[in-house]
């Protein structure tokens, strides 16, 4: 239903003991994070996901003035009052962000081009800076180890990219990184001079739901003989508060440009992130290692059947060896591998028991891994 344009829905929450358990569920200690140079008057396109709930807070500590723009079907509690406005992006429904000002606007959803078009015809003029989170999966190709935000970028081949919806993508996602390269055109296009493009990896931590990271600290958690994909291979990933605080800083010090947002800083292989997140889960795992030779003749898919993971040669030899450099220049940093780990643990541990118990989203089944395992003698 559209959002009626004079009712701006407001709500604010008062800290107190809500502040405390936002705080610690973003992985911020009171006191510890220093307020920005100047506040901002931030506006969050969709900041009710994954990524978006660490924005606010962050922005929120650093003493910035934070607007949500969303349709309001994920209420929030946050530490401090927080101004959220209601509309519909797929209706091209902006009422309520017309006739106000902002000093920057971070596009967290946005995978249609159409999407971009039309909140700057509502907002160009209005902000100072446009940071759109796109992907890395807008790169064209993933063979060439260290290539940097100048690679290939996917090319549209539909009829009109205009007219494609969030429904048509959600039916063919292999229009993804096109559109997605699309939309960081349009970026650019409509806020020259203003825009930075943020292409994270793979996003974990505290909030994904996903459970593409999550498959790991889980099984390990488990512990005994787990079945694991090449240990020398590279990784990449970026903790979903590491992006979003970095978001934060990017809008502060009003950096512009395009930037591949993973990490670590330097090489990490699967091997040494296993090691990390079974310390840290209490070195209950014995990690039964299969070739990707063996792997692909029992049609065990990386990304998904065995998270994080792709093979580090072939055609995806570059995909976890992408520069970061960039990013690293303008202050991207990154929590550790066993961190990330805990703190996920302990968000896992706020869930209700329906989802603890439900099938993991991604990750091999536990019968699936075990005729493995018989497979390779483990």
């Amino acid at each position: 239903m559209q959002a009626d344009p004079h009712d701006k829905r407001r709500r604010q929450i008062l800290a107190g003991s809500v502040a405390a358990s936002a705080v610690s569920a973003a992985g911020l200690l009171p006191g510890l994070v220093q307020a920005a140079p100047r506040p901002l008057n931030i506006l969050i396109l969709g900041g009710t996901g994954f990524t978006g709930p660490h924005q606010v807070r962050y922005a929120l500590s650093r003493g910035h003035k934070v607007t949500l723009f969303n349709r309001g079907r994920r209420p929030k509690e946050w530490p401090a009052a927080v101004e959220e406005l209601t509309g519909d992006r797929d209706v091209n429904d902006y009422e309520s962000l017309k006739g106000r000002q902002w000093d920057v606007c971070i596009d967290n959803p946005t995978s249609v081009p159409s999407w971009v078009r039309d909140a700057a015809a509502v907002l160009k003029g209005n902000i100072k800076h446009y940071i759109f989170i796109s992907t890395v999966s807008v790169y064209e190709s993933n063979g060439k180890p260290g290539e940097d935000e100048t690679g290939a970028r996917a090319v549209y081949k539909g009829a009109d990219a205009m007219k494609e919806t969030t429904a048509d993508l959600r039916k063919n996602m292999a229009l993804y990184g096109p559109l997605k390269a699309l939309s960081e055109d349009e970026a650019h296009k409509h806020f020259a001079g203003m825009t930075t493009v943020i292409r994270p990896g793979l996003i974990v931590g505290p909030g994904d739901e996903t459970d593409r990271f999550s498959y790991w600290p889980l099984r390990l958690q488990r512990g005994g003989k787990t079945l694991v994909p090449p240990l020398q291979d590279p990784v990449k990933f970026i903790d979903g508060r590491d992006i979003a605080e970095w978001a934060i800083r990017m809008a502060e010090q009003r950096t512009f440009g395009d930037f591949n947002a993973f990490g670590p800083a330097g090489e990490l292989t699967m091997g040494a992130m296993l090691k990390q997140i079974n310390e840290a889960t209490g070195n209950k795992a014995q990690f039964v290692e299969a070739s990707e030779k063996f792997l692909d003749e029992n049609k065990v898919g990386a990304w998904m059947d065995l998270p994080v993971w792709v093979p580090g040669s072939g055609e995806t030899a570059g995909f976890h060896r992408r520069s970061n450099a960039r990013a690293v220049k303008a202050g991207l940093t990154f929590r550790s591998v066993d961190q990330t780990t805990t703190d996920f643990l302990a968000w896992w541990a706020t869930l209700d028991e329906k989802r603890r118990s439900a099938p993991l989203r991604a990750g091999l089944k536990p019968e699936r891994e075990a005729e493995l395992l018989a497979k390779l003698g483990g």
